[in-house]
Protein backbone atom coordinates (compact mmCIF):
# COMPACT_ATOMS: atom_id res chain seq x y z
CA UNK A 1 0.00 0.00 0.00
CA UNK A 2 1.05 3.71 -0.49
CA UNK A 3 3.36 5.19 2.14
CA UNK A 4 2.54 8.26 4.85
CA UNK A 5 3.66 11.53 3.12
CA UNK A 6 7.56 11.85 4.99
CA UNK A 7 10.53 14.45 4.41
CA UNK A 8 13.47 11.48 4.85
CA UNK A 9 14.66 11.13 2.08
CA UNK A 10 15.92 7.54 0.45
CA UNK A 11 16.24 5.46 3.49
CA UNK A 12 12.27 5.49 3.47
CA UNK A 13 10.93 2.49 1.16
CA UNK A 14 9.90 3.41 -2.56
CA UNK A 15 6.37 2.41 -3.41
CA UNK A 16 5.64 1.90 -7.13
CA UNK A 17 2.16 1.95 -9.15
CA UNK A 18 1.05 1.55 -12.65
CA UNK A 19 -1.00 4.47 -14.59
CA UNK A 20 -1.79 2.76 -17.58
CA UNK A 21 -2.90 4.77 -20.66
CA UNK A 22 -4.35 1.32 -22.08
CA UNK A 23 -2.46 1.65 -25.54
CA UNK A 24 -3.63 -0.02 -29.08
CA UNK A 25 -0.51 -1.31 -30.25
CA UNK A 26 0.16 -1.29 -33.93
CA UNK A 27 -1.50 -4.21 -35.47
CA UNK A 28 -3.48 -4.80 -32.50
CA UNK A 29 -6.77 -4.38 -31.51
CA UNK A 30 -8.91 -2.44 -28.52
CA UNK A 31 -9.97 -5.66 -27.56
CA UNK A 32 -6.65 -6.55 -27.05
CA UNK A 33 -5.81 -3.47 -25.59
CA UNK A 34 -8.12 -4.05 -22.92
CA UNK A 35 -7.26 -7.83 -22.35
CA UNK A 36 -3.53 -6.79 -21.55
CA UNK A 37 -4.88 -3.43 -19.35
CA UNK A 38 -6.64 -6.63 -17.15
CA UNK A 39 -3.16 -8.63 -17.57
CA UNK A 40 -1.12 -5.75 -16.49
CA UNK A 41 -2.88 -5.26 -13.58
CA UNK A 42 -3.60 -8.51 -12.36
CA UNK A 43 0.84 -8.97 -12.77
CA UNK A 44 0.76 -5.47 -10.62
CA UNK A 45 -1.59 -6.98 -7.90
CA UNK A 46 1.23 -10.28 -8.19
CA UNK A 47 4.48 -8.42 -7.82
CA UNK A 48 3.47 -6.08 -5.26
CA UNK A 49 2.34 -2.65 -7.35
CA UNK A 50 0.29 -0.15 -4.48
CA UNK A 51 -2.28 0.80 -7.25
CA UNK A 52 -3.57 0.27 -10.55
CA UNK A 53 -4.59 3.39 -12.16
CA UNK A 54 -5.60 3.96 -15.70
CA UNK A 55 -6.31 7.42 -17.93
CA UNK A 56 -9.39 8.70 -19.74
CA UNK A 57 -8.69 10.06 -23.33
CA UNK A 58 -11.13 10.08 -26.15
CA UNK A 59 -11.03 10.07 -29.93
CA UNK A 60 -7.31 9.25 -29.33
CA UNK A 61 -6.32 6.24 -32.28
CA UNK A 62 -3.81 4.73 -30.31
CA UNK A 63 -5.57 4.35 -26.43
CA UNK A 64 -8.12 2.45 -25.71
CA UNK A 65 -9.81 3.98 -21.97
CA UNK A 66 -12.57 6.34 -22.76
CA UNK A 67 -14.33 5.30 -19.29
CA UNK A 68 -12.02 4.90 -15.92
CA UNK A 69 -15.12 4.18 -14.26
CA UNK A 70 -15.93 1.21 -16.47
CA UNK A 71 -12.34 -0.12 -16.57
CA UNK A 72 -12.33 -0.24 -12.97
CA UNK A 73 -15.12 -1.99 -12.66
CA UNK A 74 -14.11 -5.14 -14.44
CA UNK A 75 -10.64 -5.08 -13.25
CA UNK A 76 -11.97 -5.17 -9.77
CA UNK A 77 -13.63 -7.55 -10.27
CA UNK A 78 -10.25 -9.10 -11.83
CA UNK A 79 -8.23 -8.62 -9.18
CA UNK A 80 -8.13 -8.67 -5.02
CA UNK A 81 -6.07 -6.28 -3.65
CA UNK A 82 -4.54 -3.70 -5.63
CA UNK A 83 -5.88 -0.68 -5.25
CA UNK A 84 -8.11 1.21 -8.67
CA UNK A 85 -8.02 4.17 -9.67
CA UNK A 86 -8.25 6.62 -12.12
CA UNK A 87 -5.48 8.83 -14.01
CA UNK A 88 -7.88 11.11 -14.18
CA UNK A 89 -11.22 11.38 -14.81
CA UNK A 90 -11.64 14.60 -16.55
CA UNK A 91 -14.13 16.66 -14.23
CA UNK A 92 -14.90 19.44 -16.25
CA UNK A 93 -16.69 17.25 -18.67
CA UNK A 94 -18.73 15.93 -16.26
CA UNK A 95 -21.57 16.64 -13.38
CA UNK A 96 -20.56 16.18 -10.12
CA UNK A 97 -23.23 14.32 -8.65
CA UNK A 98 -22.19 11.69 -11.47
CA UNK A 99 -19.07 11.40 -10.63
CA UNK A 100 -19.62 11.46 -7.05
CA UNK A 101 -22.07 7.71 -8.04
CA UNK A 102 -19.79 6.03 -10.04
CA UNK A 103 -17.01 6.27 -7.74
CA UNK A 104 -19.26 5.77 -4.44
CA UNK A 105 -20.16 2.67 -6.69
CA UNK A 106 -17.25 1.40 -7.53
CA UNK A 107 -16.15 1.79 -3.58
CA UNK A 108 -19.13 -0.40 -2.40
CA UNK A 109 -18.02 -2.73 -4.88
CA UNK A 110 -14.08 -2.75 -4.02
CA UNK A 111 -14.54 -1.74 -0.37
CA UNK A 112 -11.35 0.26 0.67
CA UNK A 113 -9.59 -0.08 -2.74
CA UNK A 114 -10.92 3.22 -4.62
CA UNK A 115 -9.00 6.30 -5.40
CA UNK A 116 -10.86 9.00 -7.34
CA UNK A 117 -8.29 11.03 -9.24
CA UNK A 118 -9.27 14.42 -11.11
CA UNK A 119 -7.85 16.23 -13.70
CA UNK A 120 -8.69 19.04 -15.85
CA UNK A 121 -7.42 18.63 -19.32
CA UNK A 122 -9.62 18.54 -22.24
CA UNK A 123 -8.21 14.68 -23.22
CA UNK A 124 -8.90 14.97 -26.73
CA UNK A 125 -9.04 17.12 -29.48
CA UNK A 126 -11.01 20.47 -30.15
CA UNK A 127 -13.99 18.78 -32.31
CA UNK A 128 -14.44 15.76 -29.89
CA UNK A 129 -14.16 17.78 -26.84
CA UNK A 130 -17.37 19.87 -27.97
CA UNK A 131 -19.22 17.08 -28.60
CA UNK A 132 -18.48 15.33 -25.38
CA UNK A 133 -19.19 18.96 -23.30
CA UNK A 134 -19.74 22.17 -25.39
CA UNK A 135 -17.67 24.98 -24.11
CA UNK A 136 -14.82 23.50 -22.23
CA UNK A 137 -13.23 26.58 -21.59
CA UNK A 138 -16.00 27.64 -19.58
CA UNK A 139 -16.56 24.29 -17.63
CA UNK A 140 -12.53 24.96 -16.70
CA UNK A 141 -13.37 28.77 -14.85
CA UNK A 142 -16.22 26.61 -13.25
CA UNK A 143 -13.88 24.02 -11.71
CA UNK A 144 -13.44 25.09 -8.59
CA UNK A 145 -17.21 25.10 -7.80
CA UNK A 146 -17.53 21.64 -9.33
CA UNK A 147 -14.59 20.65 -7.04
CA UNK A 148 -16.26 21.90 -4.11
CA UNK A 149 -19.67 19.96 -5.05
CA UNK A 150 -18.20 17.27 -5.44
CA UNK A 151 -16.88 16.58 -2.39
CA UNK A 152 -19.74 17.56 -0.27
CA UNK A 153 -21.31 14.67 -2.45
CA UNK A 154 -18.86 12.25 -0.58
CA UNK A 155 -19.66 14.22 2.73
CA UNK A 156 -23.26 13.92 2.28
CA UNK A 157 -23.23 17.79 2.79
CA UNK A 158 -24.40 18.69 -0.37
CA UNK A 159 -27.53 20.59 -1.41
CA UNK A 160 -29.58 22.17 -4.88
CA UNK A 161 -31.62 24.82 -4.33
CA UNK A 162 -31.62 24.34 -1.00
CA UNK A 163 -32.73 20.26 -0.92
CA UNK A 164 -30.45 17.50 0.11
CA UNK A 165 -29.16 15.61 -2.95
CA UNK A 166 -27.41 12.48 -1.88
CA UNK A 167 -24.95 10.79 -3.90
CA UNK A 168 -25.64 6.88 -4.00
CA UNK A 169 -24.83 3.98 -2.87
CA UNK A 170 -22.73 5.24 0.46
CA UNK A 171 -20.01 2.85 1.29
CA UNK A 172 -18.68 2.60 4.39
CA UNK A 173 -14.89 3.22 3.15
CA UNK A 174 -15.08 6.31 0.34
CA UNK A 175 -13.07 6.88 -2.16
CA UNK A 176 -9.56 8.75 -1.68
CA UNK A 177 -9.39 11.81 -3.61
CA UNK A 178 -6.41 12.95 -5.58
CA UNK A 179 -5.77 15.69 -7.97
CA UNK A 180 -3.69 15.48 -10.87
CA UNK A 181 -1.82 18.09 -12.85
CA UNK A 182 1.66 19.87 -14.10
CA UNK A 183 1.59 23.28 -12.70
CA UNK A 184 0.71 25.45 -9.10
CA UNK A 185 -2.78 25.81 -10.23
CA UNK A 186 -3.62 22.10 -9.95
CA UNK A 187 -1.57 22.26 -6.85
CA UNK A 188 -3.51 25.45 -5.47
CA UNK A 189 -6.84 23.25 -6.33
CA UNK A 190 -5.44 20.26 -4.40
CA UNK A 191 -4.25 22.33 -1.25
CA UNK A 192 -7.05 24.41 -1.14
CA UNK A 193 -9.27 21.33 -1.12
CA UNK A 194 -7.10 19.19 1.12
CA UNK A 195 -7.15 16.01 -1.43
CA UNK A 196 -3.98 14.59 -2.28
CA UNK A 197 -1.89 16.08 -5.21
CA UNK A 198 -0.08 14.04 -8.25
CA UNK A 199 2.50 15.20 -10.19
CA UNK A 200 2.29 14.77 -14.09
CA UNK A 201 6.27 15.11 -14.60
CA UNK A 202 5.96 13.21 -17.58
CA UNK A 203 3.79 15.32 -19.46
CA UNK A 204 4.71 18.31 -18.46
CA UNK A 205 6.86 20.92 -20.32
CA UNK A 206 9.62 21.22 -17.57
CA UNK A 207 12.95 18.12 -17.63
CA UNK A 208 12.55 17.19 -14.40
CA UNK A 209 9.43 17.47 -11.36
CA UNK A 210 9.11 21.29 -10.66
CA UNK A 211 9.83 21.40 -6.88
CA UNK A 212 8.04 24.58 -6.78
CA UNK A 213 4.78 22.83 -7.48
CA UNK A 214 5.35 20.10 -4.66
CA UNK A 215 6.30 22.81 -2.26
CA UNK A 216 3.32 25.15 -2.89
CA UNK A 217 0.89 22.49 -2.48
CA UNK A 218 2.64 21.15 0.65
CA UNK A 219 3.18 24.81 2.25
CA UNK A 220 -0.83 25.93 1.52
CA UNK A 221 -2.40 22.44 1.82
CA UNK A 222 -5.33 22.86 4.53
CA UNK A 223 -6.30 19.75 5.98
CA UNK A 224 -9.89 18.38 5.33
CA UNK A 225 -12.25 15.91 6.34
CA UNK A 226 -10.82 13.43 3.56
CA UNK A 227 -7.54 13.79 4.43
CA UNK A 228 -5.56 15.61 7.50
CA UNK A 229 -2.27 15.68 5.93
CA UNK A 230 -0.52 16.24 2.30
CA UNK A 231 -0.13 13.40 0.30
CA UNK A 232 1.94 13.58 -2.82
CA UNK A 233 3.29 11.41 -6.07
CA UNK A 234 5.20 11.83 -8.93
CA UNK A 235 3.83 10.14 -12.29
CA UNK A 236 7.23 9.29 -14.68
CA UNK A 237 7.85 7.96 -17.77
CA UNK A 238 10.16 4.86 -17.39
CA UNK A 239 11.77 2.42 -19.40
CA UNK A 240 13.16 -0.66 -17.49
CA UNK A 241 15.00 -3.60 -19.22
CA UNK A 242 17.38 -6.42 -18.61
CA UNK A 243 20.04 -5.12 -20.67
CA UNK A 244 20.99 -1.49 -21.21
CA UNK A 245 21.13 -1.81 -25.04
CA UNK A 246 17.82 -2.84 -24.79
CA UNK A 247 16.59 0.00 -22.86
CA UNK A 248 17.97 2.55 -25.36
CA UNK A 249 16.74 0.53 -28.28
CA UNK A 250 13.61 1.23 -27.32
CA UNK A 251 13.98 4.93 -26.22
CA UNK A 252 15.41 5.56 -29.30
CA UNK A 253 12.01 3.97 -31.54
CA UNK A 254 10.28 5.99 -29.11
CA UNK A 255 12.17 9.29 -29.85
CA UNK A 256 11.88 8.65 -33.59
CA UNK A 257 8.53 8.37 -32.93
CA UNK A 258 8.04 11.54 -30.89
CA UNK A 259 9.80 13.39 -33.83
CA UNK A 260 7.96 12.01 -36.78
CA UNK A 261 4.72 13.59 -34.90
CA UNK A 262 6.58 17.13 -34.25
CA UNK A 263 7.33 16.69 -31.18
CA UNK A 264 10.01 16.93 -28.73
CA UNK A 265 12.67 14.06 -28.09
CA UNK A 266 11.19 11.95 -25.77
CA UNK A 267 11.73 12.00 -22.43
CA UNK A 268 12.08 9.05 -19.70
CA UNK A 269 13.93 7.36 -16.84
CA UNK A 270 15.41 4.66 -18.70
CA UNK A 271 18.06 1.75 -17.90
CA UNK A 272 18.66 -1.84 -16.38
CA UNK A 273 17.09 -2.07 -13.51
CA UNK A 274 19.47 -1.03 -10.97
CA UNK A 275 19.88 1.39 -12.81
CA UNK A 276 15.98 3.18 -13.23
CA UNK A 277 16.01 2.47 -9.24
CA UNK A 278 19.06 4.82 -8.50
CA UNK A 279 17.39 7.47 -10.26
CA UNK A 280 14.05 6.70 -8.81
CA UNK A 281 15.67 7.15 -5.28
CA UNK A 282 17.32 10.35 -6.39
CA UNK A 283 14.26 11.76 -7.00
CA UNK A 284 12.74 10.50 -3.82
CA UNK A 285 15.17 12.17 -2.25
CA UNK A 286 15.18 15.65 -3.80
CA UNK A 287 11.20 15.95 -4.04
CA UNK A 288 10.46 14.13 -0.57
CA UNK A 289 8.04 11.78 -2.74
CA UNK A 290 7.20 8.30 -1.80
CA UNK A 291 5.50 6.92 -4.16
CA UNK A 292 6.14 6.84 -7.99
CA UNK A 293 3.26 6.46 -10.97
CA UNK A 294 4.88 4.54 -13.53
CA UNK A 295 3.81 4.89 -16.91
CA UNK A 296 5.59 2.19 -19.58
CA UNK A 297 5.49 3.82 -23.16
CA UNK A 298 7.19 0.82 -24.70
CA UNK A 299 5.66 -0.30 -28.15
CA UNK A 300 4.91 -4.25 -27.09
CA UNK A 301 3.19 -5.86 -24.45
CA UNK A 302 5.87 -8.10 -23.81
CA UNK A 303 8.56 -6.03 -23.10
CA UNK A 304 6.31 -3.30 -21.29
CA UNK A 305 5.20 -6.27 -19.08
CA UNK A 306 8.53 -7.04 -18.17
CA UNK A 307 9.22 -3.55 -17.50
CA UNK A 308 7.35 -3.37 -14.99
CA UNK A 309 8.27 -6.99 -13.80
CA UNK A 310 11.98 -5.97 -13.19
CA UNK A 311 11.02 -2.32 -11.83
CA UNK A 312 9.02 -4.11 -8.74
CA UNK A 313 11.88 -7.13 -8.85
CA UNK A 314 15.01 -4.52 -7.80
CA UNK A 315 13.00 -2.52 -5.32
CA UNK A 316 12.24 -6.55 -3.30
CA UNK A 317 15.88 -6.67 -3.54
CA UNK A 318 17.18 -3.65 -2.59
CA UNK A 319 14.37 -1.96 -0.59
CA UNK A 320 12.75 -4.84 0.55
CA UNK A 321 9.37 -4.65 -0.28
Amino acid sequence: MGLPETRTGTKAPLAISVLDLVPRLPGSSDEEALRQAVSLAQHAEKWGYARYWTAEHHDMPGLASSSPEVLLAHIGAKTERIRLGSGAVLLPHYSPLKVAEWFRLLAALYPGRVDLGLGRAPGGGAHTVMALSGNFLARVAELPKTIASLLELLQDAYEYEGHAVTARPQPQVGPAVWLLGTNKKSAEYAAKFGTGYVFGQFMSEHVGVDVDVLASYRAEFTPSALQSAPKTMVAVSVICAGKEREAAHWVQVLDETAKQAGRGSFRSISGTPHSVYNQLKNLQHEYAVNEFLIVCPIPDYAARLECYRLLAEVLRELDGV
